[in-house]
Order: structure tokens, then sequence, then C-alpha cells
């Protein structure tokens, strides 16, 4: 496995932003720049990063605010920011894409995102087009609909009784708790994450994996939710822009992937013209950690040379 190890970004946020990379083994055909979910870290995206080195991409990685190694003098571990955190987590990934575009100057950039980083990689598309040659949104739900503006309403009382920086004591329930409940004798409360037991195991022994965000949290990523999926934000998008979106067919963190299908169906609407939606058989949350992950990446690997065939000729 390549070293893995992070650097530290300075972000114009204020952040200090843990990044990793891989380079690319030979010569380069484009960045994956990837995003991870909410409440892990970059560093579980180790194999991940290997297996696209060796097809000759470079792998940047970052924590988020709030997650991981990286710290901002306006965050607390399980916060974005104590004000404006969407807004600042979309800025800190501007952050890495300009390093990269100063690294690798011309070669094409893949925003990915998983969960809550599919969240932030179709938000930062948004606000910036044309930046990304190819976006991938993996097991993210935008469809929240009036479930979600309840849940809204639920934090906004926490914040007004015990301020935004507590964690929120409804949204985990209303989430990972509930999740796990929906899963059919149950070993863990995390066995919604993957069927693959080392790796659900791997997650509850990590201590940067698997705590309670806070209230201010919970607000912003449901401002990413409404916003990512709104109709004006995604007619913003390049129509010609490459899309890969996967779910899972059994995670309930996207309604066995219900959510990712409605993704898909707003980006056509919206007048994407190659959208690639895959739903997988049997599988959870976490595709990159489930046992059928070995042909998700291939597929992956794929699609990338659809979607940058000049690339793929490199």
């Amino acid at each position: 496995m390549s070293d893995f190890s992070p650097f530290t970004l300075s972000s114009p946020t204020g952040a200090d932003l843990a990044v990793r990379h891989v380079p690319a083994e030979g010569p380069a055909r484009g960045v994956v720049q990837i995003n991870h979910g909410l409440a892990e870290h970059a560093a579980r995206y180790a194999r991940f990063a290997t297996f696209l080195a060796r097809r000759r991409f470079h792998v940047y990685a970052h924590d988020h605010r709030g997650h991981g190694l990286t710290r901002a003098p306006d965050s607390i571990p399980g916060a974005f920011a104590s004000k404006e955190g969407a807004t600042k987590v979309i800025a800190d990934v501007a952050a890495v894409h300009a390093l990269i575009a100063e690294r690798h100057p011309g070669l094409p950039v893949v925003t990915f995102g998983h969960s809550m980083g599919g969240l932030i990689a179709l938000n930062f598309a948004e606000a910036h087009p044309g930046a990304s040659a190819a976006l991938a949104v993996w097991n993210s739900n935008f469809n929240a609909g009036i479930a979600g503006r309840a849940g809204q309403a639920i934090l906004a009382v926490e914040a007004f009784f015990k301020g935004s920086d507590t964690p929120s004591a409804m949204l985990p329930k209303l989430t990972f708790q509930a999740w796990a409940k929906a899963m059919p004798n149950r070993r863990t409360d995390f066995d919604w994450l993957s069927r693959e037991a080392n790796e659900v195991d791997l997650y509850i022994a990590d201590p940067l994996c698997g705590w309670d965000a806070t209230v201010s949290m919970w607000r912003d990523v449901f401002e990413l939710i409404y916003a990512g999926g709104a109709t004006e934000n995604l007619a913003k998008l390049p129509k010609s822009l490459p899309v890969h979106l996967i779910g899972g067919a059994q995670d309930p963190a996207t309604d066995k992937g219900e959510a990712v299908k409605w993704l898909e169906a707003k980006m056509r609407a919206a007048g994407l013209a190659h959208v690639t939606l895959q739903v997988l058989a049997e599988t959870r949350h976490e595709t990159l950690n489930e046992i059928n992950r070995e042909q998700s990446m291939a597929n992956f690997a794929v699609w990338l040379d659809t979607a940058l065939p000049s690339a793929a000729r490199a």
C-alpha cells in the first residue's frame, strides 16, 4: 500500500486541513479528489486510493472540518464551524482543488464523494461549474423531503435550549440508530454499514469514527441536502458533465437506493445527459467496504475510461 500519511494545507477559511495523497503509478491520467462521509475520515480510503493510483490517477483526500486530524479556530470535533459551516466546508474542498491544479496543471479532476461526502461533492460542483471533469456521488441521500424539514425543526429547538455546539440528542435516533434497527439479526449497531464483519469492527474500533455530530453540523448537513438537490442548483452543472451514482439496495440511509434513483431523475430533468446509475443488490451503505467492493471499484474504473476518454488513451 502506498504511503497515505497526511500533510497540512492552510485553507483560506482558516482551517488547517489534513490532506492525504497517493501519487499515480506511471504517467498520470487524471486526479480523483475524495470527500469522506459523516463521522469518519480520509484515511479510511487508503485501499481505494491505491486502487486508483495503480490505474494512473493521483488521489487526494482530506479530513473535513470537525473530522479526523483537521483543525480550525472556529470548529470543534463534530462541528464544521460556529457559523456558515456548509459554506466553509465547500471552500475547503475548493482549497484542495486549487492545490491539485497547482501541482498537476492540465490533468482532469474527478470529484468523488461518499454519503455526506457526496453531499459536499455535488454542492462543490454546483458552486464551481466546470471545475470537475466528472462527478461521482455514492450512497448519498438528497431526498430528505418532509421528514428532513421535521429534522430541521427539531434541531432548531435543540439549538435554542442547549446551543449548537453540543451533540444532537434526537438526530442520532432518527438516523444511525434507526438504520441499525433496520438490519435483521444485527450483530452490532453498525451492521448497516457493510455485510463484512471485519470492516464493521474496524469502524467501531476507530476512535475517529462513529461519534455523534453536533446540532450545528446536522443543520449544515441539511443545508447541503436541500441546496444540492434543488432544481435551480442542479441547473448550474454543465449538461455534458459525466456523473456516476451508486446506491445500495439494502442501504437504509438511502431508502434502499431509492434516494439515489431520485437524484438521477432530478439530474436528468435538469438536462444532464451523461448520468450513470447503479443500485447494487444486497449492498449496504459503505460500497467501498462491502463484500462486493472489488467489483464496484472495477466498474468505477471502467466508467472513468468512458468519462475521461482522452485520459484513457494517455
